[in-house]
């Protein structure tokens, strides 16, 4: 019986080609929008997600807003935070912006970011030539800096620049590397930044105090613990004054990502769902349509014992193959969309199981549940009125 309503429902879908593209094409727009957009989603939320975990789930981040009295932290205060259990270094950054003089070269605004040496060990930021800086470097206040790839080519014109003397800001400073180019990322310097210990910084830039702190963790599970208690030290520094710093924990800023993209998948879902809806009522006015001009085929073959279960059968049947292919359409259209954003938009895209089975679930619901009620209207035709029809 099964088979023989398979082969019945596709003779009548090919017999009406037409009709049935047209009504497959409401299908075919509403999965492969759902499909792309959810992809997409998925694809550049991955690719927002490699980035921030790359700056390190061990890590904490703290900025510093300070008072009028005490706009910063000093040696003592990082010394405190060092001394927290499950630390195991933290890296201060004094940043800005100043003038540089290299031989007949002069430039304004260049960025300058005092780091030390655990910045180096922890960032894995790799060294084209030279050496990093040192703990000996930030502790004796040395003047020496490593630059970013752009700044050694424009003041140095492509010649080796280790040993070769720099003004940052009337300060004279040895060159003592040159970083490895790097593409744009969420992660540390650019390639037009020059590198100088934090202690020089301080000096150069004329910042007395330290405002930004990375702070790096032995056991990412203590991170609340550990929060708290340099919430307590940084509290004691500013005397409890209300939003003089602010904590950030990359774990939190993936869940937050996630909450984020979650809502954002579902909206987008959602809209795109009017479409796969607008589909199925197509469906359902087709279905309904050929019902009323097979009422006479209808009336025969119940006329010659064929059950209402074998007739709601097979107009149901119509409808999920017409559905069905119409998502299978839209998951291969779906997916190509996907690609040529993730191409244009340079993100990686990873189409899994669950996106296909999706696909494959939407269009199945949407020819059962919009394909039953012609179905059953068929399954109630009257024989006797039916046959009026031949």
């Amino acid at each position: 019986m099964f088979a023989e309503s398979i082969k019945m429902s596709w003779n009548n879908i090919t017999h009406n080609k037409m009709r049935s593209f047209l009504t497959v094409l409401g299908v075919v727009i509403g999965v492969s929008s759902i499909i792309a957009l959810i992809t997409i989603v998925q694809g550049a939320t991955g690719s927002i997600t490699s980035q921030i975990t790359s700056l390190g789930a061990d890590k904490i981040n703290i900025q510093v807003i300070g008072t009028r009295i005490k706009r910063g932290l000093n040696e003592k205060d990082l010394d405190r935070i060092m001394d927290v259990n499950y630390i195991s270094g933290i890296s201060p950054t004094v940043s800005g912006k100043t003038s540089i003089v290299a031989g007949e070269k002069v430039k304004d605004d260049v960025s300058i970011q005092g780091r030390n040496e655990v910045y180096f060990n922890r960032e894995k930021d790799s060294l084209l030539t030279g050496r990093e800086i040192s703990i000996l470097d930030v502790e004796n206040k040395n003047q020496v800096a490593v630059l970013g790839s752009d700044i050694a080519k424009e003041f140095f014109f492509g010649e080796n620049p280790i040993g070769r003397k720099m003004i940052i800001n009337g300060y004279t400073a040895n060159v003592i590397g040159v970083m490895a180019p790097k593409s744009d990322s969420l992660t540390g310097p650019g390639n037009d930044v020059i590198i100088i210990p934090y202690t020089f910084s301080m000096k150069s830039l004329g910042t007395g105090y330290i405002t930004n702190i990375d702070v790096y963790m032995t056991d990412a599970s203590k991170s609340e613990a550990i929060i708290n208690d340099i919430k307590r030290i940084l509290n004691s520094a500013f005397n409890y004054r209300e939003d003089t710093f602010s904590i950030f924990n990359m774990q939190d800023m993936l869940d937050v990502l996630n909450n984020i993209t979650g809502m954002m998948t579902l909206l987008l879902a959602g809209i795109a769902s009017i479409s796969l809806l607008v589909g199925g009522i197509g469906i359902m006015n087709m279905m309904l349509v050929s019902v009323t001009e097979r009422t006479a085929e209808i009336g025969l073959r119940k006329a010659l014992g064929a059950e209402p279960l074998q007739i709601q059968l097979q107009f149901l049947i119509e409808s999920v193959f017409i559905s069905l292919f119409g998502g299978i359409i839209g998951l291969i259209l779906g997916i190509l969309i996907a690609l040529a954003a993730s191409y244009m938009m340079e993100f990686s895209l990873a189409i899994t199981a669950s996106t296909i089975l999706l696909a494959v679930g939407f269009a199945a619901s949407v020819g059962i549940v919009f394909g039953l009620v012609p179905a059953r209207k068929a399954s109630r035709l009257n024989p006797i009125d039916a046959l009026r029809h031949v």
